[in-house]
């Protein structure tokens, strides 16, 4: 029986980013899904900037940019006026090369991200399901239902559970899955509306105990609507049609609703697993994680889930590093999980709460902070980075080590433009790579060229310095572009001491 690396059970973008990913580097990879065929509804639709800066790697971003919908601001609207608006163009532009929202429909997302897995050879394969499997130690026996009802056992080194929320791996590693259910009722619909809301912005609308989120994903007036069901509808809210909900915050929005093409209500759930990895067993995504739909993070952590642990799987399969490498896994994504949920939570509470005190916060209190936000460029800055995600890092991680400049181990590495040269230009490659801005020493470049490691000198520019470079200073990183070590002597030393002390083999 002929042994596959990885085995990703689910082709949701989560599952179909990670086969990418993993496919890329030359790891053997099958993907399953029990579905018939990819969604045909546009489910999640915010695309972060972090998102856009990873799919640089496979040359992916230009064409998801071509397809979406770019929002490039935000608008708070109060009892039917505008009151604050927010310019991700602004906050954003010296952050990332994408300073804005991207829209774009899952189903098209996903239709994208198959199309390119096969044209590298791997096929989604659908109708078929995951019975149940047995971590053997040295691998993982798996047994399918394929579509014609037979049975397959597959062999593979690794399992990537990549199953969604109700995932059946999940359940029978017998991880828990803490957190609850809001008692509140979303309602989601895809629509074409006209009005002055209809601005190709994200639009929110706060009034009393309503709320609903506005955003385009066309520029012919399509768009996402998302909202909130009153609680004297909330018992009945899976026979609930588009008619049945409340008008009103769509009313202040001077709102007007010209064709209904989908309509959905949900529970908005969050919830965490306590483990990650378990023997050759992972979870990602939506199995891993669950949260309420503020700030659209949920696609986007299910991708950097993914992104995260595909090189790691790559290096232990390709014999570059020992397992322990895989034991990063979870503490890096886990504490990321934990933070956006507790984020999303807060959020969440604060747009559906009931009562007086709550209504006049809603109402008066936040229109004037948000005013306030708008004029503020340390403010606007930080909330872009928390809604982009370029703010994610991995300071506590094993695999982060040492401070130059401002710039630490476990750090995105800050995206700079000096002139006519982009600092992240040399992150299309999924590999290990250090960077100089300003001269590496010769025993640096001595180093980097024994051990085929691409080294990108940068001559030095004021523009580095505003990022927190240190001039000289030596900045190893990994191969999902995160700052591994932060070495300011630019030593050599310094990086295969490193290597060795993680058991990186090839490099050591």
């Amino acid at each position: 029986m002929a042994r596959v690396d990885v085995l990703i059970v689910g082709a949701g973008p989560t599952g179909l980013v990670l086969a990418l990913w993993l496919a890329q580097q030359g790891v053997g990879v099958r993907i399953v899904d029990k579905t018939p065929g990819p969604g045909t509804t546009s489910r999640a639709l915010a695309v972060q900037a972090r998102t856009l800066e990873l799919y640089r790697q496979l040359g992916l971003a230009d064409e998801v940019l071509a397809a979406g919908k770019r929002n490039p601001g935000f608008n708070l609207w109060v009892g039917g006026e505008r009151k604050a608006h927010l310019s991700f163009a602004q906050a954003g532009a010296q952050l990332t090369p994408y300073p804005f929202l991207l829209v774009y429909p899952q189903d098209q997302h996903e239709a994208l991200l198959v199309r390119h897995l096969e044209q590298m050879g791997v096929p989604v394969e659908r109708n078929t399901e995951l019975l149940d499997f047995d971590d053997k130690g040295d691998h993982v026996g798996a047994r399918l239902r394929k579509p014609d009802g037979t049975m397959e056992t597959c062999e593979a080194n690794f399992l990537a559970g990549c199953d969604g929320a109700r995932s059946p791996i999940r359940h029978q590693l017998g991880a828990r899955f803490e957190g609850g259910t809001y008692e509140h009722i979303f309602y989601v619909a895809d629509v074409k509306i006209s009005g002055p809301a209809a601005n190709g912005e994200v639009n929110i609308s706060l009034d009393q105990s309503d709320f609903v989120a506005i955003l385009a994903y066309s520029d012919d007036g399509h768009a996402r609507l998302i909202g909130t069901v009153r609680e004297d509808r909330a018992g009945q809210a899976e026979q609930l049609t588009f008619e049945d909900v409340s008008q009103r915050a769509i009313a202040r929005l001077r709102l007007t609703i010209d064709e209904v093409k989908w309509f959905s209500t949900y529970r908005v759930h969050h919830r965490i697993t306590d483990r990650y990895r378990q023997g050759r067993v992972f979870l990602l995504g939506d199995a891993a994680h669950i949260h309420s739909p503020a700030g659209g993070q949920g696609m986007n952590t299910g991708i950097g889930d993914a992104i995260n642990l595909a090189w790691k799987l790559k290096a232990v399969l390709h014999g570059e590093a020992g397992d322990s490498l895989l034991d990063s896994y979870e503490p890096e994504r886990i504490a990321f999980a934990k933070k956006l949920v507790e984020t999303t939570d807060r959020v969440f509470t604060f747009v559906t709460a009931e009562g007086g005190f709550a209504d006049f916060v809603r109402m008066h209190v936040a229109p004037l902070f948000a005013t306030a936000v708008d004029h503020i460029d340390a403010v606007k800055e930080f909330m872009f980075r928390v809604l982009s995600q370029t703010m994610v890092s991995y300071h506590t991680s094993p695999l982060s080590e040492g401070t130059a400049g401002h710039v630490k181990g476990g750090d995105r590495l800050p995206w700079v433009r000096a002139d006519t040269v982009d600092n992240y230009a040399p992150l299309t490659a999924i590999e290990w790579q250090v960077h100089v801005y300003g001269q590496a020493t010769p025993d640096l470049r001595a180093w980097c060229e024994a051990r085929d490691i691409a080294l990108h000198e940068f001559a030095w520019h004021d523009e580095y310095d505003k990022a927190g470079m240190a001039r000289n200073a030596a900045y190893l990183l990994r191969p999902d572009t995160y700052v591994a070590l932060a070495e300011p002597g630019g030593s050599a030393q310094a990086l295969s001491r490193y290597f060795s002390e993680r058991a990186f083999t090839k490099f050591a």
